[in-house]
């Protein structure tokens, strides 16, 4: 009998990466655009899940595979997590197909079953531990609208607002003026107002690297930003570690915006205050998904 083709995907709101294992090893993996399921979205989330998977499954030398787990944002409501693993297994890309969290496919890939907490940062934030016992415990993760603290969405949009404040004269001068300009190609301030007025969640997180990097060069506006943002991040790990019983655990570290060193490093200072070490190296939550296929196969 020959080994079972496992598909593994992580989709998150900016990025969805898929990777292939055959006897034990990776043989193809794709990248694709954001994957995030949102209420009556599922099935434009399954297409782009399995245009990637297809890209991933080709990579391979395969058609399709035996077993697909989906880690996918906003998949923690019953409904959209149904909705979502029903659009994909009319794709026919696999013969069993399994759709959770991405946050939970971030917690095999990180602790292997074992008793910790994942913060994932990007286009969203959510922290969840679990203890030895295998008790689950949450903060955040309730989307842009209600949470999202410390993400890339809660920065970029933090940055907008410094902007017009700046503007108006109720805030101070900052090099986000001219740099939030530049990244969404708007010629003067009052096309940055268009660019928002259409602008997605995904496309206000993109503009986190740029309010980084404009920290990094020193802008004081941008440096209070980041490290609220750090800090409301920190809060969410430490929400979680308060509730869970037990010895001190590992808190790892995921998701696209914690993968700048510069704002890992703030967050980790924080988390350290309060006795919590970070484990070394990033979370790949795709090994994750396979895993978690690799079970069901």
């Amino acid at each position: 009998m020959s080994d079972p083709v496992l598909i593994g995907v992580d989709g998150g709101g900016t990025r969805t990466s898929v990777a292939v294992s055959r006897g034990g090893a990776i043989v193809g993996r794709a990248e694709g655009p954001g994957s995030a399921v949102r209420p009556g979205r599922s099935l434009v989330s399954a297409t782009t899940i399995a245009d990637t998977v297809r890209r991933a499954l080709s990579a391979a030398g395969e058609l399709t595979g035996d077993v697909l787990v989906a880690g996918v944002a906003g998949a923690g409501r019953e409904t959209e997590a149904r909705e979502l693993q029903q659009a994909l297994r009319g794709e026919g890309i696999a013969r069993k197909v399994v759709v959770t969290t991405d946050i939970a496919i971030a917690l095999q890939g990180a602790l292997s079953g074992g008793a910790g907490i994942v913060l994932s940062a990007g286009t969203g934030s959510i922290a969840v531990g679990r203890d030895a016992a295998g008790t689950e415990y949450r903060a955040g993760g309730y989307g842009w609208q209600m949470g999202d603290e410390g993400s890339g969405y809660a920065i970029g949009r933090a940055a907008l607002g410094a902007v017009s404040r700046a503007v108006d004269c109720r805030g101070a001068e900052t090099g986000l003026s001219s740099r939030l300009a530049a990244a969404t190609r708007s010629e003067d301030f009052n096309a940055l107002v268009r660019w928002t007025a259409t602008a997605g969640p995904a496309e206000v997180a993109s503009l986190a690297s740029h309010v980084l990097a404009e920290a990094a060069a020193g802008d004081a506006v941008a440096s209070a930003i980041v490290h609220y943002a750090a800090e409301e991040l920190a809060q969410l790990v430490i929400s979680i570690r308060k509730r869970m019983e037990g010895d001190a655990v590992p808190v790892a570290l995921s998701g696209g915006l914690l993968n700048d060193a510069t704002f890992r490093a703030a967050v980790q200072a924080r988390l350290a205050k309060h006795g919590l070490t970070v484990a070394a190296g990033a979370v790949d939550a795709v090994s994750g998904a396979i895993s978690m296929a690799a079970g069901l196969a």
